[in-house]
């Protein structure tokens, strides 16, 4: 443990706070910049005499629960939550499996792109968040169970709608073969991770293709940059495709615009006005 570089470390990132940033008044005669100590060990639930000996770097080795309860009150990053546990000898274990959590600045630009299909996908290719244009060209994924929004159990184990596996892309084999691969890699990275394990258990139980591929031991991957979905609404939308690597967290940001002045363009501004009204089943 690093007393004295764990009290500056608290110290700075105090300094940074604003009492408005936590929804704490301000009040007069503030002479500190940023949050006072006993302020943060408020929001950290811990005592102020114990906040204080941590930045004076007098204080005994904190606890798990006291380093995510400052990480907590201090706004930090994940970065900044690292590094924090890593000064006070108390580095944090890697990740059990594929984080699922998405931050707000990508769904907010998810939602900014209201000319593009975009996605969200963990390394275990579970659709975590995706645009309205998305949901229209690909399916409606808030009627899915979460466990369905998974591409590769709709890869090889369906269902395929109107006969057309994996939403009728042009290049569902080669996305098929190429996501097997980095499965397998995602999976020796999350050993421990259940819903991974259940999922190749899943897709070997229920695919010979899927078994046969994952057999292989492959983990090479090659990206494909454009690809044509058959759509039943509006027939076919040839896209390109771009993915934007959310590193941190292991996921993958998936882009499909059309080329301007095709007519692809105008059946994916067709699918921004139709929305998925005609995923729908009449009863």
């Amino acid at each position: 443990m690093d007393r004295r570089e764990l009290a500056d470390f608290l110290r700075s990132r105090r300094e940074r706070i604003t009492p408005d940033d936590v929804g704490l008044p301000a009040g007069p005669r503030r002479r500190t910049p940023g949050l006072r100590r006993e302020e943060v060990a408020q929001l950290a639930f811990i005592s102020t005499e114990y906040y204080t000996r941590l930045e004076q770097a007098r204080a005994p080795h904190p606890s798990h629960e006291v380093l995510a309860g400052l990480a907590r009150a201090l706004r930090m990053s994940d970065a900044e939550r690292a590094h924090l546990h890593h000064l006070a000898g108390t580095p944090l274990p890697p990740p059990s499996g594929p984080s699922r959590d998405v931050r707000q600045s990508i769904l907010d630009l998810l939602h900014r792109l209201p000319n593009a299909a975009a996605t969200v996908t963990s390394a275990a290719f579970e659709i975590l968040a995706w645009n309205d244009l998305a949901a229209a060209l690909m399916e409606d994924f808030s009627a899915v169970p979460r466990r369905d929004r998974n591409l590769l159990r709709r890869a090889f184990l369906g269902p395929d709608t109107h006969g057309r596996r994996l939403y009728g892309v042009s290049d569902a084999d080669t996305f098929a073969r190429t996501a097997t691969q980095r499965l397998r890699a995602a999976a020796a990275r999350y050993p421990g991770d259940p819903q991974l394990a259940e999922l190749v258990a899943d897709l070997l139980r229920g695919s010979e293709e899927f078994t046969r591929l994952w057999e292989s031991h492959d983990v090479a991957t090659a990206p494909a940059l454009r690809k044509t979905f058959q759509h039943p609404q509006v027939g076919p939308v040839t896209v390109n495709c771009d993915v934007l690597d959310i590193t941190d967290r292991d996921q993958q940001v998936v882009i499909y615009t059309a080329t301007p002045g095709s007519p692809s363009e105008e059946a994916l501004k067709l699918l921004s006005v139709i929305g998925t009204q005609h995923l729908t089943t009449p009863r």
